[in-house]
């Protein structure tokens, strides 16, 4: 392979392409890795020149609030093999920067299925297991094999289990203890064949059932698409990273509280907790559909912040805290955000 140079690094480079929400900031220094192996090179030899990184895929989970002094790195390392496949199953591996929406149609147009609920997730392979991406009752956890990732102090390469991934609501070890340790390169999912789905979260069954004449893994997929579309703005029209916050699982005898005072309010039982939704927290303290300037609350879901056109990282970071403030106040909720600032 050819070694990575100095004459692939670009000065100065505008990051607003390379960030869902548009945010127009700057790197000092930019570069793209195309393969593994190159950010092996890479890593071993120039990488710690450099007085901070940052690992880019597609930008969607990152809110810029200033340039980027250093250099930013877009994984752009591409690949689909499937190792195994019997009648039951398919053990299939994805480099980290293939885009994900397309890996999931790959794999279901494929009648693999365990991934369909996670359709139209913006952003890259990659970055899956690190948010633990999940929606409509499903997270990526439930699939993932194994995660290939260099550690950057050796430029080694290391196989993660599941279970050494730690994983957790919108959490995994690559967010704690091995934060900025490790480039992920590759994931493999062990998705199934046989027709088990999931379509009791939302409405995806009565998606399916409008538009689908059988339930499959693709009718899914598209009834999920279909869902996500009518409440999230298209990142290539307005900018945005989705859901801004996680959803607050609450200790039982805070949410019986609140359910004394808010008995509508809706929620979902799981084993750590009870999970509210922070769409309607948020909606509930008067921010949805909310502007000021290019600063704004999607009308159509109040956990989605936008940018409509110049909106800066720093403004949108300001109305995030005043929104966390307001359901603090209110609920005595304190949101965590899902969304990293830089």
């Amino acid at each position: 392979m050819k070694k990575v140079s100095m004459a692939a690094i670009i000065k100065n480079q505008p990051l607003a392409k390379y960030n869902t929400f548009g945010i127009d900031v700057k790197a000092s220094y930019f570069m793209t890795i195309p393969s593994a192996q190159e950010a092996v090179d890479f890593i071993k030899g120039e990488l710690h020149s450099y007085k901070a990184y940052l690992f880019l895929g597609g930008g969607s989970n990152i809110l810029f609030t200033r340039n980027f002094e250093g250099l930013v790195m877009h994984v752009a390392i591409k690949g689909i093999e499937v190792l195994e496949e019997n009648d039951e199953e398919c053990v299939v591996k994805a480099a980290a920067g293939e885009d994900w929406p397309a890996f999931v149609d790959y794999c279901v147009q494929r009648g693999w299925g365990g991934i369909e609920n996670l359709a139209l997730i913006p952003g890259q392979v990659g970055a899956a297991p690190v948010q633990n991406i999940g929606a409509y009752g499903r997270e990526v956890k439930d699939v993932i094999e194994t995660v290939e990732g260099l550690e950057i102090a050796t430029g080694n390469f290391r196989r993660f289990s599941n279970k050494e991934c730690a994983f957790g609501y919108r959490y995994s070890i690559f967010k704690n203890s091995l934060r900025n340790r490790y480039l992920i390169t590759a994931v493999t999912f062990r998705l199934h064949k046989q027709p088990l789905f999931y379509l009791d979260y939302g409405s995806i069954r009565d998606q399916v059932q409008q538009h689908a004449t059988e339930i499959t893994f693709e009718a899914v997929a598209e009834a999920v698409k279909r869902i996500r579309r009518s409440k999230l703005p298209d990142v290539e029209q307005t900018g945005s990273a989705g859901s801004f916050f996680k959803n607050p699982i609450l200790p039982e005898t805070h949410f019986e509280q609140l359910r004394k005072r808010y008995p509508t309010m809706p929620f979902f039982k799981m084993e750590s907790g009870i999970k509210v939704p922070a769409g309607w927290l948020i909606e509930q303290c008067g921010w949805r559909g909310y502007r000021e300037g290019d600063c704004g609350v999607y009308p159509h879901q109040a956990l989605v912040l936008v940018n409509y056109g110049g909106a800066s990282g720093k403004a949108l970071f300001k109305m995030s805290e005043r929104i966390r403030n307001d359901v603090s106040d209110r609920f005595n909720i304190n949101l965590q955000r899902e969304v990293t600032v830089f």
